[in-house]
């Protein structure tokens, strides 16, 4: 995605925002600018696909630092969602997949594996376009016994998937590695944890820094998309230390020298 950039001084003192305004495609219509920092983040609405524990978890620390988040299902009037925007308060809301992908400036997929592509189809490819769409997947298998499996690898990812069904999305993979206990401000004994990410757009890769910084995150580029082919597996990792350990209480952190 070609982009023209104006930059725009921030309220605060020593921090600059950058709009990115995506060139369309000739005959295309022109993607709807938003906000991107590489220093400091704006408040940024962001739609999340999904409303199990992990998309709730996300949810509710952004809402909690002033962003306008809406939550995506295929029932926005349910039970279980009515109470959580109920309790986390006046930046919560929630709506159809579609309406929380039209709505989001930023987006995070949380979905169960098998559920992800008609979730992505209900959100619309339009929906979807020029945005930022951190993918939280992980295509697991469950057998019934012991850990999941992975039901793609080594060749292909979930990751490159994801972007395959949402082509006009910038996809970058992010939040797959970790339990949701840790999602929010991290913390543990022996220093930060480091959250991999990966994805073809770069200016994407910045605001999904920026926005992982606010949550707690340190994070390191791992490269292109087919990089997921590596942070998968690392989550099957951690699943595997989970099962013999009966304990969720880990994170993953590159050493340097």
């Amino acid at each position: 995605m070609h982009e023209a950039n104006a930059v725009h001084e921030s309220p605060r003192a020593g921090a600059t925002f950058v709009r990115a305004y995506p060139r369309p495609a000739v005959g295309c219509p022109a993607v709807k600018p938003f906000f991107w920092s590489d220093n400091l983040m704006s408040k940024l609405k962001i739609g999340v696909l999904g409303t199990g524990d992990v998309g709730r978890v996300l949810a509710s620390g952004f809402a909690a630092l002033g962003h306008d988040v809406m939550i995506g299902t295929r029932d926005p009037k349910g039970e279980k969602v009515t109470a959580w925007v109920e309790k986390t308060g006046a930046h919560a809301s929630a709506g159809t997949f579609a309406e929380a992908a039209a709505f989001g400036e930023a987006l995070i997929l949380a979905t169960l594996w098998t559920a992800t592509e008609s979730v992505l189809r209900l959100a619309g490819e339009e929906n979807l376009a020029g945005k930022p769409l951190m993918d939280a997947t992980n295509p697991l298998v469950f057998s019934g016994k012991g850990p999941p499996t992975l039901a793609v690898g080594h060749t292909d990812s979930a990751g490159e998937q994801v972007q395959r069904w949402a082509p006009k999305a910038n996809v970058v993979k992010c939040f797959n590695i970790v339990g949701n206990p840790h999602m929010v401000n991290p913390s543990f004994p022996t220093g930060k944890p480091d959250m991999f990410i990966c994805g073809d757009d770069e200016t994407a890769k910045r605001t999904v820094t920026a926005l992982c910084a606010e949550l707690g995150w340190p994070t390191i580029d791992a490269g292109n998309i087919e990089a997921s082919r590596l942070l998968e597996p690392l989550a099957l990792l951690w699943i595997q230390l989970y099962f013999r350990s009966g304990n969720g209480g880990h994170a993953f952190s590159l050493l340097r020298k």
